[in-house]
């Protein structure tokens, strides 16, 4: 392994053998296939491989299945699909965030976005009685970009500005006070609200494709822009004084990469509900495994969602069989020691 600046100006630098990431890539663009067979053989009923290979070439074919089996792989194809978006959205948005705030455990779910997203769509759905996806989206991406205004400006307050410490702190406490005004507009109305309950937890279980339909072009778009970005973010990583010299505009990249990360949250926020830690959890896992250059960590911390929220959800439909555990307890409880593991690091580093 060798060290210096990469040849791409701005480039962080550590840089990592192409072999190595070249491997990583491999390994990952099967694991999406392997996970994507096993959301779509098990559930409450366990389906052979043939059977989904029958009823992905019924579904493929636009038939409709006779066997049993069949008919349940094509239940699970929308909710296979959104899986592996959501999953890749948000690990994407935590990538975007952790390099614009240089913070290693930033994550929607930690800097308030989430909680935004959840509280404005349950204003919506409680007090103006919203249902429909497109309405969801709307309030999640006002409600998103309204927290993450907010933990910036109180993390900037005080000097040394919008310190990683400062940002995480705040996020903390946001998030906090959010789940608190969640909790108190859902008590009074738990009959009426039972399936946002279920929604506020996080999970891909209700996928339609016309959910899917309206938030999969907004993904496409903010996903695009980080990839777009990822040159100015390897800058950003060398200190501001150090991008501007290598000619990159600061404020405006910070500005576009952070409403990208935020709409890549708010999409899926929207559908799925506020799924915690996949955007901590796999870009730290990825920068250990390929080094934190962000034309390689994007692309791959988005196949490392797809791959984990795939599998959460498909176990917990496993384990809470007949029913099933939603995808966002088990991506929470995965999640809460990483983020203690990566802040004792932190904190080691910084002594």
């Amino acid at each position: 392994m060798t060290t210096g600046l990469t040849a791409h100006a701005g480039a962080p630098t550590t840089t990592v053998r192409a072999p190595r990431r070249g491997v990583v890539l491999v390994v990952g663009v099967a694991a999406v296939c392997v996970s994507i067979v096993l959301s779509l053989a098990f559930g409450s009923r366990l389906v052979s491989l043939a059977e989904v290979a029958n009823g992905l070439s019924t579904w493929v074919r636009g038939e409709l299945p006779a066997e049993i089996g069949a008919i349940a792989v094509q239940d699970r194809i929308p909710r296979t699909v959104l899986a592996l978006v959501a999953g890749a959205a948000l690990a994407m948005s935590g990538a975007v965030m952790q390099a614009i705030t240089r913070n290693p455990i930033a994550d929607p779910g930690i800097l308030g976005v989430n909680t935004g997203a959840a509280l404005f769509v349950v204003c919506g759905m409680a007090f103006f009685g919203m249902t429909t996806a497109f309405q969801f989206l709307g309030l999640a991406l006002a409600g998103s970009l309204l927290a993450a205004a907010f933990v910036y400006l109180v993390g900037s307050v005080g000097p040394g500005g919008a310190t990683p410490i400062k940002l995480a702190l705040a996020g903390a406490a946001s998030t906090a006070a959010l789940s608190s005004l969640v909790s108190a507009v859902l008590l009074p109305r738990a009959q009426a609200m039972t399936e946002f309950r279920f929604w506020q937890v996080g999970g891909v279980g209700g996928a339609t494709w016309d959910n899917i339909a309206v938030v999969a072009p907004l993904l496409a778009v903010a996903a695009a822009a980080a990839f777009a970005l990822a040159p100015a973010l390897n800058a950003l990583a060398l200190g501001d004084d150090v991008a501007v010299g290598l000619g990159v505009r600061v404020g405006r990249t910070r500005a576009v990469a952070a409403l990208a990360g935020v709409v890549l949250c708010a999409g899926v926020t929207a559908v799925a509900g506020p799924i915690a830690f996949v955007g901590l959890m796999i870009p730290h896992a990825v920068r250990l495994l390929t080094g934190p250059d962000q034309r390689w960590l994007l692309p791959l911390s988005a196949l490392g969602g797809a791959v984990l929220l795939t599998l959460a959800d498909t176990a917990g439909r496993v384990i809470g069989s007949p029913g099933e555990v939603e995808a966002g307890i088990l991506t929470a409880f995965l999640g809460a020691p990483v983020l203690v593991i990566i802040a004792r690091r932190t904190r080691m580093r910084a002594l």
